[in-house]
C-alpha cells in the first residue's frame, strides 16, 4: 500500500502526536507488528489505548493493516517512514551498538521514493518558490558587476565549507587567498588545496551551462566526480569492493554489480522528476547511500544538488552555515533509518540562507 499523494507529508507534519504513538511509529520502522508485540514494548498501556492509538495512526495514512484477525499485522506506510520526523538528539544519544537499524543497503528505496511526487509539503514548496523569487528578482536587479563579484563570495564559500565538511582544515580566508591568487597556506597540504580547487572547478562547470544537467546520466556523474577527485589519487571507477562508514553499523553495497543495478536505479528515478528540489534532495541522500566510489560520494552529491537546482532556476546552497555534525546526522538518519526527514529540514535551512545572504 502507497500513500501516493503530497497530504501524507501534510499530515505527518501537522498530526498532534502522544509519545506512545510516536514510539509505535518508530517501532513500525524496524519491523511490522502485531497488537501483541506492540503492547510488549509499552507495560502502561492498556490494550484499548494502544488500540485507539493504532486507530488514530491509521486514519492519518500513517500505517495500514495486514492478515486478519489474529494474524493482523500493523505495518508503517512507506511514504511516512520515508518523511516522518525523527529527533535526531533522541536517535543518536543511543551509541552506534545499541541503535536498531537497517543495516543492509535496501534496495527498495527506489520503489518508496518514485511512490512520492514530491517530497516537501505544499506549504514548504510554497516558502522555497518565495524565497527563489526574492532571491531571481535581486539577481536580475543587480548589474554583471555585482553578480561577478557574488558569484566569486559563493563558489569561495562553498568550496571552503564543502570541503571542510570532509575534514579540510583551510579557513574560509586562506580559502578566498588561495582561489583568488593560487596561494597555498603555510602549513597546509598540496592534497588540502587541491581539494578545495576541485570544488571550484566543479561548480565553474556547473554553472558555464545548468541546463547540461537538467537530464541525468552515468556519463554526467562521473565527469563531475572527477573534477571533484582530480589530483587526489582517488580512484574514478565504481567502487568494486566494500567500504565502511566511521560512526554507523550500516553496510553500503559491496560488489560492483549491484552498485551498478543501485546506480542505475538512481539515474532512473532522478529523471522521473521534473523539480530541481526533488533532485537535489534525491542527490544529497541517495548519492551518498549508494557510495558509488572508493571516495568523494558525499561531495559529489552536494555538487550534484546545485547542479539539480541551478538547471531548474533554483538558487545553489553554499552550505555555509550548515553544522557539519549536524549535517552527518542527517545522512546517518537516512542510511539506518531510510528516513529523509532531517536531511530535508538542513535543506531548507540552507536554501533559506543562500536566498537570504547571496545577490541580497
Amino acid at each position: 500500500m502507497i500513500f501516493n499523494n503530497t497530504g501524507i507529508i501534510e499530515k505527518v507534519m501537522t498530526a498532534k502526536l502522544n509519545e506512545r504513538q510516536k514510539l509505535i511509529l518508530s517501532h513500525l520502522q524496524i519491523a511490522k507488528s502485531s497488537v501483541s508485540q506492540i503492547a510488549d514494548l509499552m507495560n502502561d498501556a492498556s490494550r484499548a489505548t494502544l488500540n485507539r492509538d493504532l486507530l488514530k495512526l491509521e486514519s492519518l495514512g500513517l500505517i495500514y493493516k495486514e492478515g486478519r484477525a489474529r494474524a493482523t499485522l500493523y505495518v508503517l506506510n512507506k511514504s511516512s517512514a520515508l518523511l516522518l520526523p525523527i529527533d535526531p538528539d533522541s536517535y543518536f544519544a543511543d551509541d552506534i551498538d545499541e541503535r536498531k537499524i537497517i543495516t543492509n543497503f535496501n534496495m527498495d528505496i527506489f520503489e518508496t521514493l518514485n511512490s512520492v511526487p514530491t517530497f516537501f509539503s505544499e506549504s514548504e514548496l510554497q516558502y522555497l518558490k518565495q524565497l527563489n523569487e526574492i532571491y531571481q528578482s535581486n539577481y536580475l536587479k543587480a548589474n554583471k558587476s555585482i553578480r561577478d563579484k557574488e558569484l566569486e563570495r559563493f563558489t569561495i564559500e562553498l568550496s571552503w565549507k564543502s570541503s571542510k565538511i570532509e575534514g579540510n582544515t583551510y579557513s574560509i580566508l586562506d580559502t578566498e587567498t588561495l582561489i583568488k591568487s593560487h596561494k597555498r597556506a603555510k602549513g597546509k597540504s598540496e592534497e588540502e588545496a587541491k581539494m578545495i580547487l576541485n570544488h571550484k572547478a566543479a561548480f565553474d562547470f556547473i554553472f558555464q551551462d545548468p541546463k547540461y544537467f537538467t537530464h541525468w546520466t552515468l556519463i554526467k556523474l562521473t565527469e563531475l566526480h572527477g573534477l571533484l577527485t582530480e589530483g587526489l589519487d582517488i580512484n574514478r571507477a565504481i567502487r568494486e569492493s566494500q567500504v565502511r562508514i566511521t560512526g554507523t553499523n550500516f553496510l553500503p553495497l559491496d560488489n560492483q554489480w549491484q552498485i551498478k543495478e543501485a546506480l542505475n536505479k538512481f539515474i532512473t528515478l532522478i529523471n522521473s522528476f521534473s523539480s530541481g528540489l526533488d533532485k537535489a534532495l534525491l542527490c544529497l541522500s541517495i548519492l551518498a547511500y549508494i557510495q558509488v566510489f572508493e571516495d568523494g560520494n558525499k561531495r559529489t552529491s552536494r555538487l550534484a544538488a546545485n547542479a539539480c537546482l541551478l538547471a531548474d532556476n533554483y538558487c545553489p546552497l553554499s552550505f555555509r552555515s550548515i553544522n557539519e555534525d549536524e549535517y552527518k546526522k542527517a545522512v546517518l538518519l537516512f542510511y539506518e533509518q531510510n528516513n529523509l526527514s532531517y536531511l530535508k529540514t538542513l535543506f531548507i535551512e540552507q536554501f533559506k540562507f543562500a536566498c537570504e545572504n547571496y545577490l541580497s
